[in-house]
């Protein structure tokens, strides 16, 4: 049955003006699959299930709602840390901005360069691990990216790698309107942390796909914000292989709107993703983290661990979901999900989910939203401390089991730091 005529037209004037980009046989026919899956799935609207607490209208449009760029002072995220920069302007890369990213046991190729080869590594990442997240549930964003993305980057990580490869995404185009994808292979016993920061565009959809093979670890850390109108779509997609592990951590501090959806599957024996988030939002801010965790496999662990504050109407949502297969015997999962609103106007909205098929497993999940603790409020005020900095305090405290999930100690400081400097400015 195919889509309403109003939303079929909807969903193809939203990439009327867009055109799929050129490359080898292999990718001209992943491209051409994903706007199959696209039209087929069409725009999603409030009534669709994974969409009722999140209006997609700004994301539907054919063209994106301008944002206004800000020149902030503060330094960009992770400036002191030792790493590789690969920076985008507008969705563009930028070469001169970028490091030289020769560095022993990795290789990193712009996009379309790795799409023109007709043999190349990246055609078992590219476009595979997106399909494959496509059920049981739709994600028509994913598939756009997958079908248009003229930009982005592939990795590939042979051993472990001495620097962490940042992706720093720049916005000076108030119509700015970017479309990056990224395909990244950890081989076998080799480790990559990759670094994201910076507000990209007026509009941003970003797709990464992940495939880290048997005892192989991915570490990320990503720090959405400055830019406060911007708009964006990010989605995660990672298959895990045997004793591999995967650990994502997400900071978000500003914006309009923004969707982060992961999709991880643990598809090899005594695999660990750990994914968890960090979103303070003041007035105008929506924002909504959807995770599927697939468990395949014997023996998995994963942990889900998202905190949102949030004030003067701001909205945050979860919708976590652990899918437990039959024959996962042995799997550990946790989901967390809780929200602190620091005012009446502030609105947490989540739908925890477990579906399980397997019979020895220690699944949990739980979802609280509640007020400033006015006891411990009032013990640091009876320590001298100020009414404004002692729920400061009391915030950075109820957000730091998030932010505990980040493996390097001093990404984690650079992160509270983040925090602190915002919490400040918002207290002055």
């Amino acid at each position: 049955m195919g889509l309403p005529a109003r939303r079929q037209e909807d969903t193809e004037a939203r990439v009327a003006h867009l055109v799929v980009p050129d490359g080898a046989a292999w990718a001209t026919e992943v491209r051409k699959q994903a706007v199959s899956r696209y039209l087929a799935m069409g725009l999603p609207e409030r009534r669709d299930e994974y969409w009722r607490f999140t209006r997609p209208d700004d994301l539907n449009a054919p063209q994106a709602p301008p944002a206004a760029v800000v020149d902030f002072k503060e330094a960009p995220a992770f400036g002191e840390v030792d790493r590789l920069k690969v920076v985008f302007r507008d969705g563009v890369f930028d070469a001169e901005a970028s490091d030289d990213l020769s560095c022993e046991g990795l290789e990193v190729e712009r996009l379309q360069s790795a799409t023109a080869h007709d043999i190349h590594w990246s055609k078992d990442v590219y476009g595979v691990l997106e399909a494959r997240g496509q059920v049981p549930v739709a994600r028509p964003f994913a598939a756009l990216n997958t079908a248009f993305a003229t930009d982005g980057i592939v990795i590939r990580a042979t051993e472990r790698v001495s620097k962490p490869v940042n992706l720093i995404y720049l916005h000076e185009n108030p119509d700015s309107d970017a479309i990056l994808h990224f395909a990244i292979k950890v081989e076998s016993g080799a480790d990559l942390t990759v670094l994201e920061n910076g507000p990209a565009a007026a509009r941003f959809n970003k797709c990464m796909e992940v495939d880290v093979a048997d005892g192989g670890a991915f570490h990320h850390v990503r720090a959405q914000g400055r830019d406060h109108e911007r708009r964006a779509v990010t989605h995660m997609f990672a298959r895990l292989g045997q004793e591999s592990a995967f650990k994502s951590f997400t900071l978000t501090v500003n914006g309009v709107l923004t969707r982060n959806e992961a999709f991880i599957e643990l598809v090899g024996d005594n695999a660990v993703s750990h994914i968890a988030g960090a979103a303070v939002g003041d007035g105008d801010f929506h924002h909504d983290d959807t995770v599927f965790v697939v468990h395949d496999a014997v023996g998995c662990e994963s942990r889900q661990v998202f905190k949102k504050v949030l004030r003067n109407g701001a909205v945050g949502a979860f919708q976590g979901k652990i899918l437990v297969k039959e024959g996962a015997q042995k799997t550990d999962g946790y989901q967390i999900s809780q929200s602190l609103l620091l005012d009446e106007d502030a609105q947490f909205l989540a739908k925890p989910e477990l579906e399980i098929y397997a019979d020895d497993v220690a699944c949990s999940h739980g979802s609280t939203s509640g007020a400033i603790d006015e006891d411990a409020l009032f013990y640091l005020q009876s320590r001298g401390l100020p009414r404004p900095e002692a729920q400061d305090l009391l915030v950075l405290a109820f957000l730091a089991e998030a932010i505990e999930e980040i493996e390097s100690e001093d990404i984690a400081e650079d992160i509270y730091g983040r925090l602190e400097g915002w919490l400040q400015r918002r207290r002055q």
